[in-house]
């Protein structure tokens, strides 16, 4: 960085430290082209630090510190748009005898001369958000691989009343992370870590690194031990566990003390009883526990099988996750000091390998009370983004501006997809196909699962010709029944693939899996690794075995399975990291970055090989800046359980609102217990209720698809015609096209205004301080209030309705007031959805799928008691033209006042654009109910032409 030297730099700036003492702060200024430098040396208040304020806008600004003295870090990076431009007017820095403020048309940043601490400020001079002074743990010198760096940490002051949201997609169903909570960004199979958060004091903040990471309270998690134990026969020290056969429980394998709860990986595996077999055995650990601390406890459990945990006897978890599948939960315990709990576990480990972690934190310190951390493994500085804005949209724009805009998806990926695990013969995908039209349920997408090649070929990117006799000839005529293809593209390659030799003697892959012979779970066991994305030659070979075998022959979107990498599952973090190793440098540097490059290398490989057709990814992983590769991400393999279903509302939320917009899940679950796959009669209804309860989920999200192991997933192979689950999954499907203008509208608001589709409640209704904390509602777009049912049998569920607004029953009409909790009726067949007052709701006809006909008639709902706004957008929907120019706007307004509806002038054209459509306007207040099952007695059926008119509705 280019330094200019301020009228000032160079002096010597003096300040009085606190407390009434007064001793000299040594520290410096320069200002240069985008800011300020500020250095600390031999200061008796601050360590040693260079500390740096960038000015990206006037309402971002990039804080970066490292010790005194340190190159300023020069690696171009992987997060940050190569074209970033700043939009600042002009700034100022002005020293005082106590800070240095720089100063934007937006807000005033100063650097403390006393601590090096930096705050901010808004023009009126109310603090927004704040560091902690840095002390001798913010930079710890350590290395990997001969890769020097900093282990990194950094507290933020946070105001205990704010709502923290964001940081990835998690399965501790916690909405707000501004409650004492741990979460680790980590790249694993359900977990996605991207380093940015979003408050309701309308900051973000991205904390600019690749590492592992802890945020929030990232204090050490404490073993089992740190409780003070009492086993179940009265003795200190210890826990009960006692191994008894599952099929007798009378019998007895062994009972032994157990004070430390430590199975997490296969080098694990030996701390088990050597002569009990686990897959035989039911672990049953009892006894007491007391803690040394007053306050909330947060247990933390990783476990794979059945797991049932009683406090008190009050029985606060009951899961089940498949054996090679670790999962994780957490629960909220009120202890008081020294006071005994009782605590029984009861564990069905479910398989050979067997994982089963317990350790927990303690309250936290009232001095840590209003504390954020961020503490990360590897990095050169501390290096984050701040960004300000007037509304948490405005902050998730800022966000994008620094990396990167989210393309507006194909129209075709609004519609149904349809997956399974998986399609083995290319006769079953096209009878499933075939099945869809006959029955006209409405369908676009769907998907070929792994294992379409040859056992050996993993990673050849081909089809076997045994099972795929005619690959072409199969998406031809999926194309011409109008379906897309998604396939299972893995960055993995077998040492036995007809590829790898080319990626071995190129040096584009891990080799590390290969030397150490770990071979994989397909057939007789395949030695295997990764292809390196970090390294440009590696990305181009990768996409040209894509674009050969796959593209080429019509397949129309990835679907980029383990992109954690995922090595092994169960094996622990350190032998991972020896196994990825990029060409760029240390694993443990860049160990959350891959799924970014791997979907960069797809997306400019197909941007550059047909630049009119739009690209769509899917993967299980992400980080920041993946949107703009347009990739979605799904929640990955999740269990075919109601506590999963609920686990995904808040993981979905936050994923959101990390400033990624495109989220689904398995609607369905992936995994799924013995007990389903020859079900008795009321395994079965479960099964079908909690299918047709979780198509109703999927209908409000970015992507609809259903996916998982056996049993199928079809709707058919769920239910009969005549049951309700069957009813209700078409009903959606149905929906889900009927919104088609509606969904393809917010996605559009989403690339050209940084919109975010999946809105946490928080994001419209920031003064509603109950809305932080709900973690199973959410809006989708401007309009509808989305509350899944996550549990069995039920018929109604409690509701919060945010305050400021009415609400109007989605399907009746009725109105109900905001600012109130409701039971909501929830019938088998319909989720409750509210829809907000001031909303103009368009809904179109029933289709088969998203270009069977152009919408020239749609029912535009319109709800009474508030202004309200809606654009309706559309374009060619498949190709880039849209960044051109080339799309149509009709915006329309609502007058609540005088009861009028404007359609403004068209904006815009396009090919194709269809210039003239009816609008069936249907005007909802408290006395004229109407909604999507109950049709309204009153509409008004206007033609437009693209030209302004004005519709009075009462």
């Amino acid at each position: 960085m280019q330094n200019l030297k301020f009228a000032l730099s160079g002096i010597m700036l003096f300040a009085l430290v606190h407390n009434g003492n007064a001793q000299v702060n040594k520290s410096n200024f320069i200002k240069t082209q985008s800011g300020v430098k500020v250095s600390f040396k031999g200061s008796e208040s601050a360590i040693d630090q260079d500390v740096y304020l960038d000015v990206i806008t006037d309402k971002i600004i990039r804080v970066t510190a490292l010790p005194y003295g340190d190159p300023f870090p020069s690696q171009a990076s992987l997060v940050v748009v190569d074209s970033l431009q700043r939009q600042l007017k002009s700034f100022h820095v002005q020293p005082t005898d106590s800070t240095i403020n720089l100063t934007t048309s937006d807000l005033i940043a100063k650097v403390s001369l006393v601590s090096g601490k930096v705050e901010f400020f808004d023009l009126s001079g109310k603090r927004i958000f704040s560091e902690s002074k840095r002390n001798a743990d913010a930079f710890i010198p350590d290395s990997y691989n001969g890769d020097p760096f900093y282990r990194l940490n950094q507290d933020f002051i946070v105001d205990t009343a704010e709502g923290i949201f964001g940081l990835g997609q998690h399965q501790n169903a916690i909405m707000n992370y501004n409650r004492g909570k741990q979460v680790t960004l980590l790249q694993y199979n359900t977990e996605i870590g991207i380093p940015f958060l979003v408050s309701t004091n309308n900051y973000g903040l991205l904390w600019h690194n690749y590492s592992i990471t802890k945020a929030g309270d990232t204090r050490a998690f404490l073993p089992l031990n740190a409780f003070k134990l009492t086993s179940k026969e009265g003795e200190q020290g210890w826990l009960t566990a006692t191994y008894v056969n599952k099929h007798k429980d009378d019998e007895v394998f062994l009972s032994r003390p157990e004070s430390i709860i430590e199975y997490s990986y296969l080098t694990d595996q030996h701390k088990f009883p050597k002569d009990v077999k686990l897959v035989d055995s039911k672990v049953i650990y009892e006894g007491r526990i007391s803690s040394p601390y007053s306050g909330k406890h947060v247990l933390h459990f990783k476990y794979s099988g059945y797991m049932k945990v009683w406090i008190d006897g009050q029985l606060v978890a009951d899961r089940w996750r498949q054996s090679w599948n670790a999962g994780t939960f957490e629960i909220e315990q009120q202890f008081k000091r020294d006071e005994d709990h009782d605590i029984r576990i009861e564990w069905l480990p479910d398989g050979g390998e067997s994982y089963f972690t317990l350790n927990w934190q303690s309250p936290i310190p009232t001095q840590r009370k209003n504390v954020f951390s961020f503490n990360s493994e590897a990095g050169d500085a501390i290096d984050y983004y701040f960004v300000h804005g007037q509304s948490m949209d405005e902050v998730v724009s800022g966000y994008r501006h620094v990396s990167g805009k989210a393309p507006i998806m194909p129209l075709w990926s609004f519609g149904y997809w349809q997956s399974r695990e998986r399609y083995k013969t290319q006769a079953e995908i096209e009878s499933v196909a075939t099945e869809f039209r006959n029955r006209k349920i409405p369908i676009d997408n769907i998907v070929q699962d792994w294992s379409y090649w040859s056992e050996h070929d993993w990673g050849s990117q081909q089809f076997d010709k045994a099972r795929f006799p005619d690959p072409a000839g199969m998406i031809k005529r999926l194309h011409d029944q109008n379906y897309k293809l998604m396939i299972s593209a893995w960055p993995k390659i077998n040492e036995q693939s007809t590829v790898y030799k080319q990626f071995s003697d190129n040096k584009w892959i891990y080799t590390r899996n290969i030397y150490d012979g770990r071979k994989d779970w397909i057939g007789k066991g395949y030695t295997s690794t990764f292809y390196d994305p970090f390294n440009k030659g590696a990305r181009d070979g990768f996409w040209q075995l894509l674009d050969k075998n796959l593209f080429q022959i019509g397949v129309d979107a990835w679907w980029m399975d383990a992109s954690e990498p995922d090595i092994h599952s169960n094996i622990d973090l350190n032998e991972r990291k020896s196994v990825f190793q990029p060409n760029i440098g240390s694993s443990v540097r860049y160990y959350n970055a891959f799924p970014l490059q791997n979907a960069k290398g797809i997306y400019e490989g197909q941007r550059e090989t047909d630049p009119n057709k739009r690209v769509f990814i899917l993967t299980r992983s992400y980080f920041a800046g993946q949107q703009r590769y347009a990739a979605a991400a799904w929640s990955g393999d999740i269990a075919s359980r109601w506590h999963d279903m609920k686990d995904q509302i808040a993981a979905g939320i936050n994923f959101s609102m990390s400033g990624t917009p495109y989220w689904t899940m398995d609607a369905g679950g992936f995994l799924v217990e013995n007990r389903f796959h020859k079900p008795n009669p009321a395994d079965q209804e479960e099964w079908r209720e909690m299918n047709a309860r979780w198509y109703q989920y999927g209908t409000f999200l970015p992507i609809f698809r259903a996916h998982g192991q056996f049993p199928f997933r079809e709707p058919f192979n769920i239910a009969p015609e005549d049951h309700p689950a069957y009813k209700s999954m078409v009903y959606y499907i149905n929906l889900r096209y009927k919104l088609l203008a509606y969904n393809y509208s917010i996605a559009a608001k989403t690339f050209f205004e940084d919109y975010s589709m999946i809105r946490g409640l928080a994001m419209d209704f920031p003064k509603d301080q109950k809305g932080f904390n709900i973690n199973d509602q959410y809006l989708w777009g401007p309009s509808l209030l989305i509350s899944p049912v996550t549990e069995m049998g039920a018929t109604s569920r409690v509701i919060h309705l945010p305050e400021g607004r009415d609400w109007y029953n989605f399907y009746t009409g009725k109105m109900s007031r905001g600012g109130q909790d409701i039971t909501a009726e929830a019938a088998y067949e319909r989720m409750p959805v509210f829809v907000k007052a001031g909303s103009i709701l368009p809904v179109g006809r029933t289709i088969q799928f998203t270009t069977e006909q152009k919408q020239d008639l749609i029912n535009l709902y319109v709800y009474d008691g508030a202004d309200g706004e809606f654009t309706l957008y559309e374009d060619e929907g498949i190709n880039y033209n849209y960044e051109k120019g080339q799309y149509s706007r009709i915006d329309m307004t609502y007058d609540n006042s005088t009861k009028t509806l404007l359609l403004a002038d068209r904006a815009g054209s396009f090919a194709g654009m269809l210039k003239d459509r009816k609008f069936n306007i249907i005007f909802v207040d408290p006395a004229h109910g109407a909604g999507i099952d109950i049709q309204a007695k009153k509409s008004k059926m206007i033609s437009y032409s693209g030209k302004t008119i004005q519709v009075k509705l009462k």
